[in-house]
């Protein structure tokens, strides 16, 4: 007979560290939405959670790997929503998902403008910029792709891509785009890669210059900006 699995139950120790540095984040979320990300600090944070700066180091190694748990939350906080909507939508059409998830997207953006600042935009000083190095954040990013590409996948499982591979005929682009075959192998051609790399920069840029002000010279109503580009995405990714 096969014991039953069981869960260790945690010490009182291991759930009071637990407990700290789930406040310690929360103190440094609170910074981030009232301030901006420059708003975020040791010394800030250790004052709003009661503790001394140097106390914060048997929780974190530093300010730079604190920032990074950050942001890896915020981005499954984003996964998290755009999966909800999508099984909120799961007896519609594949890309008329992916269109409700791109909306989610959007209006979680403008709802957590300090959150997208810090997880696209703006650094935090004295903390490494960001980079393709940042193996938490490349992971929690890719698991938040993986939402719209599972989705996606379905589409084209339905529908099979009907163009040819060589579709794409810039040599540098085929190139630049290549390593995408490796993750994603036999599951999308490269033409489609594009396309949804092509959507993704249109209708991120909309949204990330929304957030950020940058087109308010031009109007002070993005939605049906970002409506257009979304039915012209849903269009293109239908070929």
């Amino acid at each position: 007979m096969t014991p039953a699995m069981t869960t260790a139950t945690p010490s009182r120790r291991e759930r009071l560290r637990a407990e700290t540095i789930a406040d310690i984040k929360d103190a440094a979320r609170r910074l981030l939405v009232t301030g901006g990300p420059t708003a975020i600090s040791l010394r800030a944070i250790a004052r709003d959670v009661g503790l001394t700066a140097p106390a914060l180091y048997r929780y974190f190694d530093g300010l730079d790997a604190l920032v990074l748990a950050i942001v890896s939350d915020l981005f499954e906080d984003l996964r998290t929503t755009v999966q909800d909507i999508a099984a909120d939508h799961a007896g519609e059409e594949a890309l008329t998902r992916i269109a409700h998830m791109a909306r989610g997207f959007r209006r979680w953006a403008l709802a957590h403008p300090a959150e997208f600042a810090l997880m696209f935009g703006s650094p935090v000083p004295g903390v490494t910029p960001f980079s393709g190095l940042c193996g938490p954040i490349v992971d929690a990013g890719a698991r938040f792709g993986e939402t719209f590409f599972a989705v996606l996948g379905e589409h084209y499982e339905h529908h099979p891509y009907v163009g040819e591979p060589h579709d794409l005929p810039d040599a540098a682009l085929r190139e630049l785009l290549r390593p995408y075959t490796e993750t994603f192998g036999d599951r999308f051609p490269l033409p489609v890669v594009y396309l949804f790399v092509a959507a993704w920069t249109r209708l991120y840029g909309i949204v990330a210059m929304e957030v950020f002000g940058h087109l308010a010279w031009a109007t002070t109503d993005v939605e049906p900006l970002f409506e257009v580009e979304l039915a012209r995405t849903v269009r293109q990714l239908a070929r």
